[in-house]
């Protein structure tokens, strides 16, 4: 869904749209538009489908990924030449809901540049610099390695702890009829100083990632809310470390935030869960997929 743009983005007439931070404004120069679809590295890069990520050190003291979207669909670049003041590019949709995460008080990595670039016949194209969260693990890796490093009372505590910040996150999201709709444990990130020990606090210590998907469902958010619960529950088969009675963990401490005393969200909402869970898994069975890892 396309969002206005506040007046302080810089624009161009009809031709594009950029968001900046004065540091990647002062580190990369004058002219930077005119470049930053063509910046070739090969840092973890990840190309598909007309779209790319790459790790870029852009100076010593900043890191991104920075995804580029090369060739959207012609009739969103046309809506986009008729109605100028909307996003309508995957970058600066994912840079306002970075923007809006933050503000809502879930920890995420600071957007530094956003754009699109809007051309004749319906050509467009986007991108969005996100700071790399440097000295972090996804969950996916990182509840494995902690196992391993951690003694198995250790690991126990620590995996307590993760699960009600885990749980808060998810809550805090939902609660506002908003939905990730990509909520993978790969897409949350917890410090590498954190597996080794167990945090007496881990309230702040785990962020999420990739909101490029992120959207508000006034009179659908039942679906949406199992289906994001699904994606963390299929993510979550096959991991190191991750016990059934960890799940239940889970379920508790989520449903006491939504919905008082009760210590277990709605059986309807757990048979569906389960039920999209296990359609993820044959989906990926059948297209021989491994399960969602960070892009």
């Amino acid at each position: 869904m396309a969002k206005t743009i506040p007046s302080l983005v810089r624009a161009t007439a009809n031709s594009g749209i950029v968001r900046s931070s004065p540091d990647w404004d002062a580190v990369l120069g004058p002219g930077w538009t005119s470049r930053i679809m063509d910046v070739a590295v090969s840092d973890r890069q990840h190309v598909k489908q007309g779209r790319s990520v790459i790790r870029w050190a852009v100076s010593d003291s900043l890191t991104v990924f920075l995804k580029r979207h090369f060739d959207l669909p012609r009739l969103t670049g046309y809506l986009a030449r008729l109605f100028p003041r909307l996003t309508w590019s995957p970058g600066l949709r994912e840079w306002e809901n970075l923007r809006w995460a933050k503000a809502a008080g879930l920890p995420v990595p600071r957007p530094v540049a956003a754009g699109e670039f809007r051309g004749t016949g319906g050509k467009l194209r986007s991108f969005l610099a996100v700071e790399e969260l440097t000295g972090m693990l996804a969950l996916h890796e990182a509840i494995p390695e902690a196992a391993g490093l951690l003694s198995p009372g250790e690991f126990t505590k620590w995996k307590r702890g993760l699960i009600a910040e885990l749980a808060r996150l998810c809550r805090e999201l939902h609660r506002r009829r908003a939905f990730h709709r990509d909520l993978y444990l790969c897409h949350f990130f917890v410090s590498e100083i954190d597996l080794s020990r167990v945090p007496e606090n881990w309230s702040g210590r785990v962020a999420m990632i990739d909101f490029h998907r992120l959207g508000k469902f006034p009179l659908t958010w039942p679906l949406q809310q199992g289906k994001d619960l699904a994606q963390l529950l299929f993510s979550s088969t096959d991991v190191r470390g991750v016990m059934p009675r960890d799940r239940v963990r889970f379920w508790k401490l989520y449903g006491r935030g939504h919905w008082g005393r009760v210590t277990r969200p709605p059986s309807w909402l757990r048979r569906y869960v389960r039920m999209k869970a296990a359609r993820y898994g044959r989906h990926n069975a059948k297209h021989d997929l491994a399960v969602p890892r960070k892009d």
